[in-house]
């Protein structure tokens, strides 16, 4: 787990960086006009940011300064996080570890086409989820049972209705309608 938030930490350190930084007047970027920061020596950081940047222990004196600092502020983020949220992150890369690429793709794919959205869509679809999150265990349960009983077909119409319809201002919207006898084999994963 902690190899995986280092990798993410080394990724978010990439020469992007560099390129997100708000340029001066004169267009060159902050980080350039800062004086670069000095190495710092494994040994002479903190046992926490030892431990949590340890996949990194046999490169990071070899790291350019930058990228350590870059590293370090990271991890000082990290560790300044709550336990809780902290938990809740690493249960979310557990779980995009285990998917399958296929799954991964798909994940990929639907966070493009939410991004895609109109604000005030995005908006309503992502009260619609905390309150989701927010019912009762077995109320999302019943209702996720009932969506994975429904075809594509079906599940397809559904959310065309809620397209085209929009959800009601300050709710959930309507769940899916019940399965049809006899409405088709389900094909979807889900």
């Amino acid at each position: 787990m902690r190899l995986i938030l280092a990798f993410g930490l080394l990724l978010a350190a990439g020469p992007s960086a560099l390129y997100a930084q708000d340029s001066s007047p004169q267009g060159v970027p902050d980080i350039l006009r800062t004086a670069a920061p000095a190495p710092r020596p494994w040994q002479s950081l903190s046992p926490a940011q030892r431990d949590l940047l340890a996949p990194l222990h046999k490169d990071w004196n070899t790291l350019p300064p930058r990228k350590q600092a870059h590293m370090l502020e990271k991890s000082e983020h990290w560790l300044a996080l709550p336990p809780q949220q902290r938990e809740k992150i690493r249960e979310r890369i557990a779980r995009w570890q285990a998917m399958t690429p296929e799954e991964r793709r798909l994940a990929r794919e639907n966070m493009r086409k939410f991004h895609e959205l109109p604000p005030q869509q995005r908006r309503e679809l992502h009260d619609a989820f905390r309150q989701f999150q927010a019912m009762p265990p077995d109320r999302r349960e019943a209702l996720l049972r009932q969506w994975r009983s429904l075809s594509i077909e079906q599940r397809q119409q559904w959310i065309d209705h809620m397209r085209h319809g929009g959800m009601p201002h300050g709710g959930m919207p309507p769940p899916p309608p019940p399965p049809t006898p006899g409405a088709g084999v389900r094909h979807h994963p889900f």
